[in-house]
């Protein structure tokens, strides 16, 4: 406290620190003093200042020397690595029409809609006709519809060509034997001597045989009278075959003994009766008086009907 006003600001402008000398009572300095004090930190002030070190010219100085190559290359790794995406543009936020170009391409393409064409207006002229599909299946069968009204009666038509004439569609024949027959040792036709019937003359009298014109279903029947002590054996016969048999032990009296079947007869099939062979004897009997053996047969149905 005891030194002066001088030798504290001497002692701080000798210093060469850049802060400014300052006093711890400033008040105190009048006069001529104070006047001094001012000129002379008008003096010292810029001084100070040009002497402090220029620490941007340095760093400038060191910013503009070329880095080393190890450094060089390890910067553009990290350039790659962390700024990859920086010269891509980042999305804009305003609206994007479907008529505008594409911003950026894109590894997926963009969705672009389809415009719309009214077909109706487009349409072209009528093809061909195509060919015939195949025939789908059979549907459901329909109900029964009402019956339609009775319609206008038709005019008359013209005569027709002359037709075929007209077959007959009858045969009947009923026949009888007044004579007895006795077995041999070959098969015998049963003729007979009397004609009931013989309607167009079907039934051949000499060959004791039926023949059929009109085709149909026909009824047959055979009755004979048997002889005493005697067998009797008959077949009716058609085209050779035996159809039926009529046969009679032998007995101590006579008996009347009868057969029937119906055929279906063709055009020109034959049928008549037989009697067997003499491996036993074999008769039938009749008289000149009487008619004990009758053959008859009819058309039931014509074979057009059936």
């Amino acid at each position: 406290m005891g030194s002066s006003p001088r030798k504290a600001w001497l002692s701080t402008a000798g210093s060469g620190s850049s802060v400014s000398p300052t006093f711890s009572h400033p008040s105190r300095m009048e006069g001529p003093w104070a006047l001094s004090f001012l000129l002379l930190a008008c003096l010292l002030l810029p001084n100070s200042t040009l002497s402090q070190p220029s620490h941007p010219e340095e760093e400038q100085g060191e910013a503009t020397r070329a880095p080393s190559h190890r450094h060089a290359a390890r910067a553009e790794q990290d350039h790659e690595k962390y700024h990859r995406n920086l010269d891509k543009q980042p999305p804009r936020s305003q609206c994007v029409r479907c008529c505008d170009p594409p911003m950026h391409s894109s590894a997926y393409p963009m969705y672009q809609p389809l415009p719309h064409i009214n077909i109706t207006i487009l349409k072209g002229e009528k093809g061909d006709r195509g060919e015939r599909g195949l025939q789908g299946k059979f549907g459901k069968a329909g109900s029964a519809g009402s019956r339609g009204h009775t319609g206008p009666k038709g005019q008359k038509g013209s005569i027709g060509a002359t037709g075929e004439a007209c077959k007959s569609h009858y045969a009947a024949f009923s026949v009888g034997r007044k004579k007895s027959l006795h077995s041999n040792d070959y098969y015998q036709t049963l003729l007979f001597d009397t004609e009931f019937v013989n309607l167009y003359g079907h039934f051949n009298m000499f060959t004791g045989k039926f023949y059929c014109y009109v085709p149909g279903i026909y009824y047959f029947a055979l009755n004979v009278h048997t002889w005493n002590q005697k067998e009797t054996y008959l077949h009716m016969v058609k085209n050779g075959v035996e159809v039926v048999i009529l046969y009679a032990q032998q007995s101590d009296r006579s008996i009347m003994q009868s057969q029937s079947v119906m055929l279906e007869l063709q055009e020109q099939d034959e049928v008549w009766v037989r009697l067997f062979k003499g491996e036993r004897e074999n008769a039938v009997f009749s008289d000149e008086y009487d008619t004990y053996v009758t053959f008859s047969g009819y058309l039931i149905k014509h074979s057009g009907e059936l």
